[in-house]
């Protein structure tokens, strides 16, 4: 069975609470669950993290890149500025789809920029939990 990380950047463990009309009523621990039975479906073993500490999310990107791992990647606000979190995300050879429960491009303007989609096997947005059930698929069927 294929292992697969899902990694969620900062302010994702609000889910629920946090701004409802746009990121949904499901909690984190929710989508966590969603996402771990999409992933047996799949034939994946689906490990799902959440961090506000963009230096961890980093952390476990190298961890990824060492073991050759794929990566489903919700970078939240780190989308947008983070070079060092977009270099870790350049180290992987397994694919890497990068999902957001909003879609970026229909928001603010400063949200239209990714930094990671130029290194990522591609994006899903906009699809709330579904982004991430069809970048799990996209995940089993690249590996």
């Amino acid at each position: 069975m294929t292992r697969v990380l899902v990694l969620n950047g900062p302010n994702l463990s609000r889910l629920g609470s946090r701004e409802p009309e746009i990121y949904g009523s499901a909690t984190h621990e929710e989508l966590a669950e969603t996402c771990r039975k999409a992933g047996a479906e799949l034939g994946l073993d689906v490990e799902v993290r959440q961090t506000d500490d963009e230096s961890e999310l980093v952390g476990w990107l190298h961890d990824a890149a060492t073991s050759a791992t794929p990566v489903v990647l919700n970078p939240a606000a780190f989308t947008h500025y983070s070079y060092s979190l977009r270099d870790a995300c350049a180290l992987l050879t397994a694919p890497l789809i990068e999902v957001h429960l909003s879609n970026p491009a229909a928001r603010e303007q400063f949200r239209h920029t990714s930094v990671v989609a130029g290194v990522a096997t591609g994006s899903i947005t906009g699809f709330g939990q579904d982004s991430y059930r069809l970048a799990l698929r996209a995940v089993a069927a690249l590996v």
